[in-house]
């Protein structure tokens, strides 16, 4: 009885696995370049809502983060300069992995570096999506919202630069 108990049990799991494998996704929308980016809605520190379609029209660099991440403590000061040179073509969205951080430790970190840029806050939810995998990791996203390029690893001024007038 047990052992049939344990199968029943056993192909139920994998039935639920197959149902999440297979269920249906929308193909245009993904984590790859010419993927159409997954509109996220994600709180930012500040306390507002911010949705990635409400940039629609403006470039957008989408960069995954994490307070106990060295090379991401690394580029955001870069990031802060390249958002204050060019905040009006280029928006800059910070995502902090919020699940493996805490908000306590996020607010201290923006505020010693004097972050400006908005800091949003996800619970794994859109850094799944995305598939990132290593951190930081940074999307560019084109004016129509599909992804133009991908990045992992930490990003100068001049790469950020770089990638960014190659968003087409």
């Amino acid at each position: 009885m047990k052992k049939l108990l344990a199968v029943g049990l056993l192909l139920c799991l994998v039935g639920v696995a197959l149902v999440q494998v297979f269920a249906e996704k929308d193909p245009n929308v993904g984590a790859s370049v010419g993927d159409q980016a997954y509109d996220f809605d994600l709180a930012v520190l500040s306390g507002d809502q911010v949705k990635l379609s409400d940039y629609r029209g403006k470039k957008v660099i989408v960069n995954f983060w994490a307070t106990w991440c060295g090379p991401c403590k690394d580029e955001m000061p870069e990031m802060q300069l390249y958002y204050e040179d060019y905040k009006d073509e280029v928006e800059i969205l910070a995502v902090n992995i919020t699940s493996s951080d805490t908000l306590e430790n996020v607010e201290k970190f923006v505020e010693a570096g004097q972050f400006t840029y908005p800091i949003l806050l996800d619970e794994n939810r859109i850094f799944a999506y995305y598939e990132v995998l290593n951190m930081p990791a940074t999307f560019f996203i084109n004016e129509e919202g599909v992804i133009s390029a991908r990045h992992e690893g930490p990003l100068t001024y001049s790469m950020l630069d770089n990638y960014v007038n190659k968003i087409k």
